[in-house]
């Protein structure tokens, strides 16, 4: 067990008592997929707590952090991060789905991926997001500024 792991743990666990309290604002019925979400997310922070307590008493604690950047590429992680920054603009912009779809197209090309593998991908999760949320959830997803003053 690495002494890094311990952070990790609390801080998934620290998301799901987050989003817990974010969940409980939701009206009841858009209350389920969510806490489905967090009950799972839990469950396997909670699986990888044990891992963790098993190996720690076999092998004992290390500290980890030489090793947290091994292998780090700067400028393909600060690229990606500053596709992050623009897709929070685009999302307030132009709205979930058009924001989501340039960000994936953007990060999955950079990354070097294959034109068809972005195209199948992008149409996947998409497909995907609209039917949980605007068919199944009847959630509706941000329109962004330029669609909301259009309409």
């Amino acid at each position: 067990m690495k002494k890094t792991d311990i952070g990790v743990i609390a801080f998934m666990y620290g998301i799901c008592i987050w989003f817990g309290i974010m969940n409980m604002r939701l009206p009841a019925d858009a209350q389920i997929y969510p806490r489905f979400i967090i009950i799972v997310l839990a469950a396997l922070t909670t699986l990888y707590l044990i891992k963790n307590i098993v190996l720690a008493k076999k092998e004992g604690v290390t500290s980890g952090f030489g090793e947290i950047f091994k292998g780090f590429l700067p400028r393909q992680f600060f690229t990606v991060l500053g596709f992050a920054l623009c897709y929070l603009l685009l999302l307030f912009l132009i709205g979930f789905y058009p924001a989501s779809v340039i960000f994936m197209i953007a990060v999955l090309w950079r990354l070097k991926i294959k034109p068809l593998t972005i195209g199948i991908t992008t149409a996947a999760i998409m497909a995907l997001v609209f039917v949980t949320f605007n068919l199944v959830l009847k959630v509706q997803l941000l329109r962004g500024l330029i669609f909301d003053a259009l309409l």
